[in-house]
């Protein structure tokens, strides 16, 4: 354990010293200059600081304002050396962090005794630190570890999906990609953009619902069928709804909404606006630039330049005009997910 002395007596230097040196595994190291033990203080942390108040430089008191003031120093504890009569020092030196006094003339026994119980405490605070920074460890790996969990769930959800539903596939991962992509271009941190990327395979989970004659029909849907196929949106958020996990809670908004339209005109609640949670209004424009730019067994896959009229002429109509410029600020990054990322790739 170290223990800086910072006097600019040598003569109580060295005495403190000797008294120190009998405390088993303690190192005294002495500064007779209050600036020069600072500087060696900001690159060395002393596990104990006995200073002086009376020295010519700078007193005891404005010594301890600046030690308290470097980085990590918060915590090391200080003894402070006074004259019996200076009271209002000790009070002052209390409000800016000492942990306790010696008076002179110093008594070796009581200097050693202070010494001993500040150093006790002080192994026991960093046992505590490391304690805490341990747990803290294993909570982050407790908590990536459910967090991975979480997404294998949804991978395996999806995947069930993918099973009934032609229009998966490949379509999840441009989905998952091109709304991290929106996300971060409308100001979303780094959380929230894998929150949704993450959620965003399940916007569809609820046609495993539907009857296979409805979701397979390779020709359009009638009124009927299309009322049966809108209920997909009800279902996966169903099947979604309920969890204490927030990327399932994401997933369920997302499956209930993104069908809505801006306007009030979508379904199945007819939200509008800012009524339609963010997350489906992001995955409103990705999907749909998706479902537009890729082959279905009912259509094949529209030109580029087609799909981006569409969604430009959808703002503020079917989209929210905010996610459509998003969608569109950094158009080479979505033509790299669309290229990279082909059906049957």
């Amino acid at each position: 354990m170290i223990v800086l002395i910072v006097d600019d007596d040598l003569t109580n230097l060295a005495l403190f010293s000797h008294m120190l040196q009998a405390i088993p595994e303690v190192t005294p190291v002495r500064m007779d200059e209050p600036l020069k033990a600072l500087a060696w203080c900001r690159d060395n942390a002393p596990d104990l600081l006995l200073v002086d108040y009376m020295m010519p430089e700078m007193d005891g008191l404005e010594f301890l304002q600046v030690f308290r003031q470097l980085p990590g120093r918060g915590d090391v504890p200080i003894v402070m050396v006074t004259a019996d009569i200076q009271t209002e020092v000790r009070h002052k030196a209390l409000q800016l962090g000492a942990n306790d006094f010696l008076t002179k003339p110093i008594n070796k026994t009581e200097l050693r005794a202070r010494v001993s119980n500040l150093l006790a405490l002080r192994v026991a605070q960093q046992q505590l630190a490391s304690r805490a920074e341990w747990l803290a460890g294993e909570v982050a790996k407790a908590t990536r570890e459910i967090v991975a969990r979480e997404r294998e769930a949804i991978l395996r959800l999806s995947r069930a999906a993918e099973y009934r539903d032609p229009e998966t596939g490949a379509h999840l991962v441009r989905l998952s990609k091109y709304a991290r992509l929106l996300a971060a271009n409308m100001g979303l941190g780094p959380a929230e953009q894998d929150l949704l990327g993450d959620a965003a395979p399940m916007h569809d989970i609820g046609k495993v619902g539907i009857p296979d004659n409805i979701l397979l029909k390779p020709g359009r849907l009638d009124a009927a069928e299309m009322e049966i196929m809108r209920t997909h949106a009800q279902i996966g958020a169903d099947i979604l709804r309920g969890s204490a996990s927030p990327l399932l809670q994401v997933a369920a908004a997302i499956a209930l909404t993104h069908h809505e339209k801006f306007d009030g005109s979508g379904y199945p609640n007819g939200l509008a606006g800012e009524q339609i949670p963010l997350y489906g209004r992001i995955i409103a424009v990705a999907d749909v630039f998706d479902a537009l730019t890729s082959a279905r067994p009912y259509k094949p896959a529209w030109e580029l330049d087609r799909a981006v009229a569409l969604i430009l002429e959808g703002s503020g109509s079917h989209f929210d005009p905010v996610c459509v410029d998003a969608f569109f600020e950094d158009w080479d990054a979505v033509l790299e997910i669309y290229h990279a990322f082909r059906d049957g790739d």
